[in-house]
């Protein structure tokens, strides 16, 4: 199981972050339609991988930018959240 959680991260790596967060929108609207199914739970799945994609980066540009020696990071942009913190959402 641990062979097969390491090969679908190594997949889940390759994945572009800019093309999943498209995505997490969509997931997000169909995990709030609870129906028990197996393509809630498979949404549920999906929309926590975003967000995780999402974390990974975020904590990674945080020590980079530890080991740099920067005491704070660049100013976020107008058009977009922090790069520091990922975009959370709580899901009821």
């Amino acid at each position: 199981m641990e062979n097969a959680l390491l090969r679908l991260a190594e997949q889940i790596l390759a994945f572009d972050e800019a093309s999943l967060a498209m995505l997490r929108e969509k997931y997000r609207q169909r995990i709030e339609r609870f129906d028990g199914s197996k393509e809630w739970e498979k949404a549920v799945i999906v929309y926590c991988i975003i967000n995780a994609v999402s974390m990974k980066n975020a904590l990674f540009n945080e020590n980079v930018l530890k080991k740099k020696g920067t005491a704070h990071p660049p100013s976020p942009s107008k058009s977009g959240p922090s790069p520091k913190r990922p975009v959370l959402r709580r899901v009821k």
